[in-house]
């Protein structure tokens, strides 16, 4: 079984790496095992929608529950050694390696929208999206809000909301934390 709807998001990670990149949807893919990593034919599939404000945990949860979704369908065909074979399509194959950490980094470079979507990709139960400050700080963010007000990139523009400039638009943080460095 790999969380995702598989040829896309091979490899380690697949729903942080769906919400870090916008996708729509993800989903469960029960497969046949072969020595390259999550490329043998697939047995079943179940799609799972990625709203445009769900966490990385949230849409877990719904691979999670496709999951047993595909394995109730598929269990009898398994015991009696009859599961499906539907090879998947190679030129639709994508592959991502694990995150670390440091990839949760925030490049204020970025326009708002996709820094965003890093905050939901890696915020709680995951270390977090963060940015370090000059005053030796570390600011951990577990929510923001992409607002159209413009600023310089990693530039705070207001402390009370909290609000800080992005390459295009800006970010009101909403949870955070403030670490020293």
């Amino acid at each position: 079984m790999h969380g995702s709807y598989l040829p896309k998001y091979r490899g380690k990670a697949p729903v942080n790496w769906a919400v870090l990149n916008g996708e729509d949807h993800l989903g469960a893919t029960l497969h046949h095992m072969i020595q390259k990593p999550d490329a043998g034919d697939i047995v079943d599939q179940e799609r799972v929608p990625i709203g445009p404000r769900d966490t990385a945990a949230e849409v877990m949860a719904r691979v999670v529950d496709a999951a047993r979704v595909v394995l109730n369908r598929q269990l009898e065909n398994l015991l009696r050694g009859a599961a499906p074979r539907r090879p998947q399509d190679e030129s639709r194959a994508t592959y991502f390696g694990g995150r670390r950490p440091e990839d949760g980094r925030i490049d204020w470079s970025q326009p708002a929208a996709k820094i965003f979507n890093l905050i939901r990709a890696v915020t709680r139960p995951y270390p977090g999206a963060f940015a370090d400050f000059e005053d030796g700080r570390r600011l951990i963010v577990w929510w923001a809000e992409p607002q159209p007000q413009s600023g310089a990139p990693g530039k705070i523009l207001s402390q009370d909301p909290l609000v800080i400039g992005a390459g295009q638009g800006s970010l009101r943080i909403t949870d955070f934390d403030w670490r020293e460095g």
